[in-house]
């Protein structure tokens, strides 16, 4: 080895060692200039304390996010953000009485809003076994709680809210979740931030109700004024096997629709229908409108100015509501809604917001009203509807039981039209009086329809008889059927109520032993028998088996209430048709002729 400095070895040395004096001065440079800690600049050291502390308490709170206090994520002349951590998922469930919550921390929306009781269920479907089984006592499992927030796959939760924009906030957003006190209802405080949005939602409960307010809090945490548009979402996945489109001959149906009130007229959307063109303007309420149940979100405020849309497919309904969202710097745009999610009944759906929403809310009496209690429509029939339902529920008070109600509400019908039933059976009377000659004149001109038939009216108007006398009740009780039927599949009164318990389980929905219905068409077959003919064979054979046929085919699928009510009209009319053509023998007997109108027809003379 040798010791000279200026031999190979030497220089090799030397060049190893300033090569790593240089890597340790590279590295002492980056670390004191882009790693180690800077001093707070004077009079901050208060606020990094704060976010540190703060920090230290939500990461040792169950279910806390560390998220900083607004304005402390970026410095106000840098206009960036830092990137916090998001909170761990979670979900919470609200046990109210009358509705079973629960949320998903992320997009902080609803993943059930499960109604509570007996009567919240879905309409269940049964087959005419397991119809006969039920009729016999057999037990078959009920069908599931109605849930109004049965999220659809791929979009947004109910109750979940985006922002579309240059700075947007996406629906999955995962959110930090605070519970309140339970004490006069229960609340649940949701904290969420994306790029320069804090977004907090407050969802508050009454001691009693199916209501609750729903409040958003978005807040503008840069240094730029943030513009955009708040959409808040409700959806609700469909099973179509407890929904079905209504047909002339497969029943009434029971679908949802996604729906929005926009200024004076009401949306709704069921699939296979074309969406609105046109949904901006004051929004008073949106949300899902189902046959019997609804939930819906309403401006605690008054109606918002913004805009709907509206999505239906076999499997989902979904709606969305849009809002005009412009925040200065530092500020905040706050929104409060209303929210209902329970049954479609009128009592309860004409006083919303309620006392108990009024009170926990702060809210005056003057609180803007939604109008829910359009959601139940009759349509052109609403006041006859409204009468018969009010009867009804008379009725319903003092038996208790919607299927005697039903009954009693046809002896009511039948008494009222007596005296046109009287008329009638008079002019059906003097038509059969006149059945001889108008054999005589079918026989006379059987090659002439057209003479026939102005002979016998002729005859008609010289026995001063009017042959569509015996249809007037009949075109009278018309209307009743049809307000009746429109009534059962709109009124949540009578939803799910049975006719003496198993049997007829559900006056809204078909009878599945199909007893009711053909029980109908036989009485209709007798009804029709009873009465004179006033035309040939043939087409008298036609009135007599054909329509009570197609009329029962018909019935097979429709509400079990509707065939209870005209089977009993049936009944009735027979009794009524028996009695009074004995009282009307009688009075012939006693007078030689009966009624002037029957002394006409057989060309006799009165006593």
């Amino acid at each position: 080895m040798t010791n000279d400095p200026l031999s190979p070895q030497s220089n090799d040395s030397q060049k190893r060692l300033l090569l790593a004096l240089a890597l340790s001065f590279a590295a002492t440079a980056a670390y004191t200039f882009f790693f180690a800690p800077k001093e707070p600049p004077p009079g901050a050291e208060g606020a990094d304390a704060g976010v540190e502390i703060a920090a230290t308490l939500d990461a040792g709170t169950p279910g806390m996010a560390a998220v900083p206090p607004p304005g402390m994520d970026a410095a106000p002349d840098a206009g960036t953000h830092a990137e916090v951590p998001p909170p761990p998922a979670r979900t919470v469930d609200f046990a109210r009485p009358e509705v079973k919550y629960t949320f998903s921390s992320e997009g902080a929306g609803l993943t059930s809003a499960v109604l509570q009781g007996t009567k919240m269920r879905e309409q269940q479907s049964l087959t005419v076994k397991e119809g006969f089984e039920k009729l016999f006592g057999k037990d078959i499992p009920p069908p599931p709680q109605m849930n109004v927030a049965h999220p659809v796959a791929g979009q947004p939760l109910p109750l979940a809210v985006t922002i579309e924009g240059g700075s947007p906030l996406a629906a999955n957003t995962r959110y930090a979740v605070q519970e309140g006190p339970t004490d006069n209802g229960g609340s649940v405080v949701f904290t969420g931030r994306q790029g320069p949005w804090e977004v907090t939602k407050t969802v508050l409960w009454p001691r009693d109700g199916f209501e609750f307010t729903y409040t958003l809090q978005v807040r503008n945490t840069s240094a730029q004024a943030q513009t955009g548009e708040l959409k808040v979402h409700y959806s609700r996945a469909i099973n179509p096997e407890f929904e079905h489109a209504p047909s002339f001959f497969g029943g009434v149906g029971n679908l949802s629709r996604a729906s929005c009130q926009v200024g004076e007229e009401l949306h709704n959307l069921s699939p296979g229908d074309k969406p609105p063109e046109e949904t901006r303007g004051p929004i008073s309420f949106f949300g899902i409108n189902q046959q019997y149940f609804l939930s819906a979100l309403y401006p605690l405020d008054g109606a918002l100015n913004g805009h709907c849309t509206l999505t239906a497919t076999p499997t989902a309904r979904e709606v969305s509501a849009g809002f005009p969202l412009n925040v200065a710097p530092g500020q905040a745009a706050t929104f409060r809604f209303g929210g209902y999610a329970g049954p479609k009944d009128p009592d309860l759906l004409r006083i919303v917001p309620g006392t108990e929403l009024r009170g926990v809310a702060g809210l005056s009496t003057t609180t803007f009203h939604p109008m829910l209690e359009d959601t139940v429509d009759f349509g052109i029939w609403a006041v006859v509807c409204k009468i018969l339902l009010a009867v009804m529920k008379f009725f319903h008070g003092i038996v208790g039981n919607w299927g005697l109600a039903i009954i009693l509400l046809t002896v009511v019908v039948k008494l009222a039209l007596l005296p046109l039933t009287y008329r009638s059976m008079v002019s059906m009377e003097a038509v059969k009086v006149l059945q001889p000659k108008m054999d005589e004149i079918r026989k006379k001109f059987a090659d002439d329809k057209e003479r026939q038939n102005l002979e016998i009216m002729k005859l008609y108007q010289e026995a001063k008889v009017n042959p569509l006398g015996g249809c007037l009740p009949l075109l009278i009780q018309m209307p009743v059927w049809i307000a009746l039927f429109t009534s059962l599949r709109n009124s949540f009164e009578i939803y799910g109520e049975p006719f003496f318990g198993p049997i007829w389980r559900d006056l809204t929905y078909k009878d599945p032993t199909y007893i009711l219905p053909l029980a109908l068409g036989v009485s209709m077959i007798i009804t029709q028998k009873m009465q004179p003919q006033m035309m040939d064979a043939a087409q008298a054979r036609i009135m007599t088996w054909v329509m009570p046929i197609i009329f029962t085919f018909t019935l097979l699928q429709y509400p079990a209430g509707l065939s209870l009510y005209i089977f009993t009209n049936n009944v009735l009319s027979i009794g009524q048709q028996w009695g009074l053509r004995k009282w009307l023998d009688r009075n012939k007997n006693q007078t030689g002729g009966g009624t002037p109108a029957v002394v006409a027809a057989g060309g006799g003379k009165r006593k």
